[in-house]
């Protein structure tokens, strides 16, 4: 009897759980993002002047405002460490890419990078988030033009659920939108990757 009813309990508060990797450039933000994510969660984070570039990653799980788990994976941005992303991308359930607004010089290179991401076989029907990051800048790029890179990129792909947000990971406008659209699509992408239960 006590099996069944501990059965029972664990279904009835089993919840769902989707990983999420969070990519991009070296000094895009986006351990600065996650970080600030955490804070706004009200969990334990770094202070922001004392980020220093990721080796390796940087892992944390919040709980949403609908009782879902979030396990974001921030992984190195280095050209030397882009090689291993690749080794999370059939686990992970989206991907946020992270840009940094105010970086003109890299546009190229992070566009190589993202669709180099877009068109790996492993990511083919999970969700893209591009955040457009550091828009509290006076230098930033305007989103529209980031937009329209963007979907040069994204109309050679196949159909599904991306965007470009604005944010600055620094002072935490546009980060709880980012994270309001991209469960939305989790939960309407269950179908093509269901979420783990815990």
């Amino acid at each position: 009897m006590f099996h069944l009813v501990q059965g029972l309990y664990n279904n009835w508060n089993r919840r769902e759980q989707y990983s999420i990797l969070i990519l991009g450039l070296d000094n895009a933000g986006k351990t600065t993002f996650l970080e600030t994510l955490k804070r706004l969660y009200n969990l334990n984070s770094k202070d922001l002047d004392k980020i220093v570039p990721t080796v390796g990653q940087n892992i944390a799980t919040i709980t949403t405002k609908e009782n879902i788990l979030l396990k974001f994976w921030d992984v190195g941005g280095q050209e030397s460490l882009r090689s291993m992303w690749s080794e999370y991308y059939s686990q992970c359930h989206a991907v946020i890419f992270v840009v940094d607004s105010t970086d003109r010089s890299r546009i190229d290179e992070w566009k190589h990078t993202l669709t180099s991401i877009m068109m790996d076989d492993e990511i083919e029907s999970v969700p893209v988030l591009m955040l457009a990051n550091k828009q509290d800048r006076p230098d930033r790029m305007e989103i529209q033009d980031i937009k329209e890179i963007f979907n040069q990129i994204a109309e050679h792909l196949s159909a599904r659920d991306s965007r470009v947000l604005p944010v600055s990971a620094l002072k935490g406008d546009g980060v709880i939108d980012s994270m309001d659209w991209l469960v939305l699509r989790l939960q309407r992408n269950k179908k093509s990757r269901p979420p783990i239960y815990k």
